[in-house]
């Protein structure tokens, strides 16, 4: 960062190729359109998703869950995550309770009780922007199905990997954010957590203090992954990028690593795979 303050203080006109002023193409660390493993992108789209910076401030959407499926796979997937029971107001006829009574009593003795549903618990987190931005059909087709399926339901927003904070509307990300150590006192142990993201990013973001692409965090991604998983023993990590590509980044592999290769693919056979892990694991 102290040499990229020094390129602006001292270049003077455009730049294109090279390896040292701020421009497009070449192996220049600043700019965009060229290559370097630990650079800072200056506008422009990422190619290599590579970038230990983002010099820009971008705009991410909320993700629609009133999209119709176009298939009902996702949902039946899902629905191998259940645990049924009977909470709340009785607002529910209760026809065999309500035979019963009428008959021993003799006059008609109406039963009612409370709907029977999924209480399942789920923490959902949503890797948003940039490099998802390809994906997001696909997680809007799967965000659409869970907040159907599943009554008890949170989720949260992150870009590229978690942090100290997390949002619920992408529109008030930079001044409605959440703590996630709140979230992690707040929401209890029975909670399923499934976090949705395509894990490509420069291994920074995930190893180092003051790697996030877009803000200095004084804790590494890591850290608070690891918390995540040592609060909720069910956690999976679900990737919509082809599982045949992870191999080639390397920050793909460390998130799988940190979870204990419970990462699956946003695919049917995926969902259900991961649907499995967190119905064995008990809190």
């Amino acid at each position: 960062m102290e040499t990229l303050k020094q390129r602006l203080e001292e270049q003077k006109e455009e730049h294109h190729g090279g390896n040292k002023w701020i421009g497009t193409g070449g192996t220049s660390p600043f700019g965009h359109s060229g290559y370097n493993p630990e650079g800072v992108r200056i506008g422009g789209q990422s190619k290599h998703k590579r970038a230990i910076k983002v010099w820009e401030q971008r705009d991410f959407k909320n993700l629609d869950n009133t999209r119709e499926l176009g298939t009902r796979n996702i949902k039946v997937a899902l629905r191998r995550l259940r645990r049924f029971a009977r909470e709340g107001s009785p607002d529910e006829l209760d026809l065999d309770a309500t035979i019963q009574g009428t008959a021993r009593q003799g006059w008609l003795d109406i039963r009612m009780r409370p709907e029977r549903h999924n209480a399942v618990k789920v923490l959902l987190f949503l890797d948003v922007g940039g490099s998802m931005d390809p994906f997001i059909r696909m997680v809007e087709e799967l965000f659409s199905a869970a907040t159907s399926e599943f009554k008890n339901l949170e989720f949260f927003y992150f870009h590229n990997c978690l942090y100290e904070s997390v949002w619920k509307d992408n529109l008030r990300r930079r001044n409605a954010r959440q703590s996630t150590w709140d979230l992690l006192h707040k929401y209890g142990h029975d909670y399923k957590v499934v976090f949705v993201g395509d894990a490509a990013m420069s291994p920074y973001e995930i190893s180092q203090t003051g790697g996030s692409v877009e803000h200095m965090n004084a804790e590494p991604g890591a850290v608070w992954l690891q918390r995540v998983i040592q609060t909720y023993p069910a956690t999976v990590w679900l990737n919509p990028t082809p599982e045949a590509q992870w191999s080639y980044s390397q920050s793909t592999k460390m998130i799988r690593q940190l979870f204990n290769d419970q990462m699956f693919p946003l695919t049917l056979a995926g969902l259900e795979g991961a649907m499995r892990e967190l119905t064995r694991k008990k809190h």
